[in-house]
């Protein structure tokens, strides 16, 4: 299976420079997670100086990023080469413990 790399992704219905030759349908990734205790120690501490609270940054940025890595999985699984409309969603499925979703149309494309 060969990974779909990200140039191939966009948020937008059409590829600048491919045409779309096949749909595939709706791909995701989902990724719950929760918050560890060192990670809300960490974030406690940092809301006492205020700013970015960087622990629960690198958290939503690493769990964004896996959700996105498993989306492209599944469009590669289906045999697609790309993925268009590609968007994230976001839930709190209990207290402290959030559900993470990237999605899009997986297609097949070849260049113009």
């Amino acid at each position: 299976m060969a990974r779909i790399p990200e140039d191939m992704v966009t948020q937008a219905f059409e590829l600048p420079g491919y045409r779309i030759v096949k749909n595939y349908g709706v791909v995701r990734g989902i990724i719950v997670r929760s918050r560890n205790l060192v990670v809300n120690i960490g974030a406690g501490l940092q809301t006492l100086i205020g700013g970015n609270i960087s622990a629960y940054t690198n958290l939503c940025e690493r769990t964004r990023t896996e959700a996105f890595e498993k989306m492209l999985d599944h469009a590669a699984l289906m045999g697609a080469n790309a993925v268009i409309g590609a968007r994230y969603d976001a839930n709190d499925v209990a207290s402290g413990v959030t559900e993470v979703l990237a999605y899009g149309t997986a297609v097949a494309v070849e260049p113009v």
